[in-house]
């Protein structure tokens, strides 16, 4: 089933919607679980839990340039259903591991054909949207995303006290073979390739970038280079504030608020236009961001998970679909491959640059700092973005 038809839930967008659900839900799970897993059963350290959480991010966020290249070369088929069995292997492979070193090298491994198959996934969802639904549809199928953030964790660390860590492993290798296999019953279409005057014998910037991405790739740097502080130092802030115990709510309540608002996000986006969208998004992630500051109990710190879960939650998608939008059809793993590297380059400069704010001037005073950073990231997509779509439309 092509994007032709008007059916956004047809059952091959479906299938993608849960395999992208079943690798996020896998990828979390495994972040929630691994520090635990390296101290209690490796008899590891902490420094080394974070080096094993490390290294799956630096193969992936390295390999991420190439993933648009590769999967023009070899075809978004092969592409994603070769990725999704080597990342399906290396999820069975944690059931052997018995050393650190042995870890440590899966974990690099593993992280090379996540970035692969996180590319892939986005354009072949696409096709299967109809056009006129693109902001709808892709909406819903980061929301997938999303969920894995929620219950990943949720699966892990529940599972994790009835069971061994060997039983917990083999379940969410399983899951990830359930993906495998709905990628396998998926009419995949390569895309034409794009047409070449030469034969090149080297690497052009072409072939790692796509430029006409650049701008709302960078907008997307900045907000998840402001988002890393949610990531990265929520738990410990709210520890500090004695909340700990609500912290996992806190997600929950992100997710929630998300998924209340995602069906009117869409159709918003599909009518109006993105800035519909964007703007009001961009000040909701503002708001709560400083809401943080003035926590003092569990209920503020719910209540700017919701404005964080609607504004946050809402802007990725729809900077997503700009992105996907932007191109024609057979560099979009082009653009989703530069989109996803600005990404992935925002939340790991930014998870480092916050946790030196916080050192020298507090949580309070960062939190307000990336609220900041939100409003002037809102300013440079006007002028580098917005401005520039609205002057090619009038054209």
């Amino acid at each position: 089933m092509s994007a032709m038809t008007q059916n956004l839930w047809n059952r091959s967008f479906i299938l993608c919607v849960l395999n992208n659900l079943f690798l996020f839900t896998y990828y979390f799970a495994q972040i929630a679980i691994l520090p635990i897993y390296i101290t209690n059963e490796l008899g590891g350290t902490v420094k080394q839990a974070g080096l094993a959480l490390t290294l799956f991010l630096v193969s992936s966020i390295a390999i991420r340039p190439f993933t648009g290249l590769i999967i023009e070369k070899i075809g978004q088929k092969v592409a994603m259903r070769g990725a999704g069995l080597l990342f399906a292997l290396f999820a069975f492979s944690y059931l052997l591991i018995d050393s650190m070193s042995s870890l440590l090298i899966v974990r690099f491994l593993h992280g090379i054909w996540f970035s692969i198959l996180t590319t892939v996934t986005v354009p072949v969802a696409n096709d299967f949207i109809p056009n006129e639904r693109k902001g709808e549809g892709m909406g819903y199928f980061v929301m997938s995303t999303n969920l894995g953030v929620v219950f990943g964790p949720l699966i892990a660390l529940t599972t994790i006290q009835f069971t061994s860590f060997q039983i917990l492993f083999g379940i969410l290798a399983v899951l990830i073979s359930l993906g495998l296999i709905f990628s396998l019953i998926l009419n995949i279409r390569d895309l034409p390739k794009p047409h070449q005057v030469e034969t090149k014998s080297s690497l052009t910037l072409q072939d790692i970038v796509e430029t006409k991405v650049l701008a709302v790739s960078f907008i997307a740097l900045l907000t998840a280079f402001a988002y890393s502080s949610i990531t990265s130092f929520i738990t410990v802030y709210a520890e500090a504030k004695d909340l700990l115990a609500y912290v996992s709510l806190f997600f929950i309540v992100f997710a929630v608020s998300m998924l209340v608002v995602r069906p009117w996000v869409g159709k918003f986006y599909d009518r109006k236009g993105p800035d519909a969208v964007i703007y009001p998004s961009f000040l909701f992630f503002a708001i709560g961001l400083v809401m943080i500051t003035f926590v003092d109990d569990q209920w503020m710190l719910w209540l700017s998970a919701i404005f964080i879960g609607i504004g946050y939650g809402s802007l990725f998608p729809c900077l997503q679909t700009l992105a996907i939008q932007s191109v024609e059809k057979q560099r979009m793993g082009h653009a989703i491959s530069t989109f996803f590297t600005l990404f992935d380059l925002g939340l790991a400069v930014g998870s480092v640059v916050m946790g030196i704010l916080i050192a020298y001037w507090g949580y309070e005073t960062t939190y307000i700092i990336c609220a900041i950073i939100v409003m002037l990231t809102l300013l440079i997509y006007r002028q580098t973005v917005a401005k520039k779509r609205a002057k090619k439309a009038s054209v």
